[in-house]
């Protein structure tokens, strides 16, 4: 019988953070590649960047200490599962999807601590 463990983050550390407009956050997730998602929870739309999984910060995971290197967001009151928009930049109309994760207790704890250094 193969035992399964449940062992959610204790710790989330963020490095920097950036309030920026809903199009400059829409525009930064365009990529030659395709069009990577958006995070959305409790009114806020976001993205994050993970740093490299080094051998520290892999030993720093297996503790339970996530790490963020930079999180940009803007307020969006209701959550849409796609956005799409007028790019100038591409000359075209442009989708980007995106994922509610308000059921992910680490995005609530975030958001909740979010709007505590707003104010």
């Amino acid at each position: 019988m193969v035992k399964v463990m449940f062992s959610p983050a204790a710790e989330l550390v963020i490095h920097e953070v950036v309030e920026v407009t809903k199009d400059d956050l829409l525009l930064e997730r365009i990529t030659p590649q395709g069009n990577m998602p958006l995070y959305w929870c409790d009114g806020t739309l976001f993205s994050f960047s993970s740093v490299p999984m080094t051998e520290e910060i892999v030993k720093e995971y297996l503790k339970g200490r996530i790490h963020w290197l930079e999180v940009h967001y803007t307020k969006m009151d209701k959550y849409t599962p796609v956005i799409t928009f007028e790019s100038a930049e591409y000359k075209s109309t442009m989708s980007v999807k995106i994922i509610d994760t308000s059921m992910s207790e680490l995005h609530r704890e975030f958001i909740k601590w979010l709007k505590t250094m707003k104010k």
